[in-house]
């Protein structure tokens, strides 16, 4: 099953959160950043690849500015539907607290999906409202859950050649 993972760690007699089982129709190239206040405040990261939300959980946000480097772990595949899911995920559940949709638009990958995934280096463009240009999710060695969310500075200062 798809969304094995995802299942395990909820109760959707208690949660009002998407279970996956729906068929929706979403925009397959779709990211989306989901502002979590749980027992923590963090951002979730999501990117539609193949059919399912791979995401990471980012303590601090992601940054605009291309000197930070951001944590971003990597948690189990979320159904698409999740994209659009906001409300107030009940006590005892897991991930309890609220959750509002922070940024959402499209993206493209750079350099192949499955490669960048399997490689740990997945360069890609963001088309939202708060986060657009290139960006870069970087694995750590010997750690599959850590990543780093990196935005790519502009070549030339970000004077846009002619």
């Amino acid at each position: 099953m798809k969304f094995t993972e995802y299942h395990k760690k909820r109760n959707f007699q208690k949660t009002s959160e998407p279970s996956g089982e729906a068929s929706v129709d979403v925009v397959q190239n779709i990211f989306v950043v989901q502002k979590h206040q749980a027992s923590h405040l963090h951002y979730d990261f999501r990117l539609a690849v193949d059919g399912v939300l791979k995401s990471w959980a980012i303590p601090k946000g992601p940054s605009l500015n291309p000197k930070d480097k951001r944590l971003a772990v990597m948690t189990e595949d979320h159904p698409l539907e999740y994209a659009e899911f906001e409300g107030t995920i009940p006590e005892g559940e897991y991930g309890a607290g609220t959750v509002e949709l922070w940024d959402k638009g499209t993206w493209e990958p750079i350099n192949d999906v499955q490669a960048g995934l399997q490689q740990r280096k997945l360069e890609f463009v963001l088309h939202g409202k708060k986060l657009s240009g290139t960006w870069v999710l970087v694995g750590f060695k010997n750690d599959p859950k850590n990543w780093l969310l990196i935005k790519k500075s502009l070549p030339n200062n970000g004077v846009k050649l002619r």
